[in-house]
């Protein structure tokens, strides 16, 4: 098994061969890493970053993220994906980030084209632990063209994270995100005014002082998943977080007991 340095010798030599790179970027430590060794590797002209806008992402997020890549010489793109347009997202089926994916593919040939004059190497933030989920959202980067570069030189998240502390990066430990929409049982339509409530939800939480936390939403309820060592501290201010909540909508606020975890929305999901 290859050693981390060893992985980031073939990343490095990945993106030596693509020699201009296009990135979907969503402000994640994966892909921020995958920008921030492109412009380490081809320089700061060959890269260009294109991140999606929509009611799924939070503004803060979209902010955050667009500020990291200025930061480092990054040409940041921020493109009005059109998912809420399309019926198929809007009815929510668990194959629902295909359309979400499919939109910001389309989004990522366009502005390499824009940058380029080509369809040069379109990539993401896929890393080989990503294989374990239920992401439907492959299936439109595989029909685009798309290469996962971090997946292709071995990265597991761990990886991601160990390399990202050596080029110390601020996101490094921080939790994996996903957009809004995510929280929602499939089959419930998607709003943007759901959306909306899902987020002002966990802002709640996130000036708590909480991270590494998701509300999902089960229409009157709103399931808080925390990670299991924060539970007593939510608990403790349960009823001043549940009053905060309630006003945005809810009727009621539980906290799951398993805590926080990747997909739980998939459970039950033959996949």
């Amino acid at each position: 098994m290859e050693t981390l340095q060893q992985k980031t010798t073939i990343l490095e030599n990945l993106l030596r061969e693509a020699q201009q790179v296009a990135i979907a970027y969503s402000g994640g430590v994966d892909s921020s890493l995958l920008v921030r060794l492109a412009v380490e590797v081809l320089g700061p002209q060959q890269v260009v970053a294109v991140i999606g806008a929509s009611e799924s992402l939070t503004q803060a997020s979209l902010t955050e993220a667009v500020e990291t890549a200025r930061s480092w010489g990054v040409r940041v793109r921020v493109v009005h994906t059109a998912e809420m347009e399309q019926p198929e997202f809007v009815q929510n089926p668990p194959n629902r980030c295909y359309y979400c994916k499919r939109e910001l593919c389309a989004a990522l040939q366009r502005e390499a084209l824009a940058f380029f004059g080509k369809v040069t190497v379109l990539a993401d933030g896929n890393q080989v632990d990503d294989a374990a989920d239920f992401r439907p959202g492959r299936r439109a980067a595989r029909e685009a063209g798309v290469r996962s570069l971090l997946a292709e030189a071995g990265f597991t998240k761990e990886d991601v994270r160990a390399l990202s502390r050596q080029f110390g990066l601020a996101g490094a430990q921080r939790p994996a995100e996903a957009c809004l929409a995510s929280r929602v049982p499939y089959g419930t339509p998607i709003t943007a005014g759901l959306l909306n409530q899902i987020g002002a939800a966990e802002q709640i939480l996130r000036e708590a002082g909480l991270s590494g936390f998701r509300v999902r939403h089960h229409g009157t309820v709103a399931r808080l998943e925390v990670p299991a060592s924060e539970i007593p501290r939510v608990v403790a201010r349960g009823a001043e977080l549940a009053a905060k909540i309630r006003a945005l909508g809810y009727l009621y606020v539980a906290v799951d007991l398993e805590g926080y975890r990747t997909g739980s929305m998939n459970a039950g999901l033959a996949v």
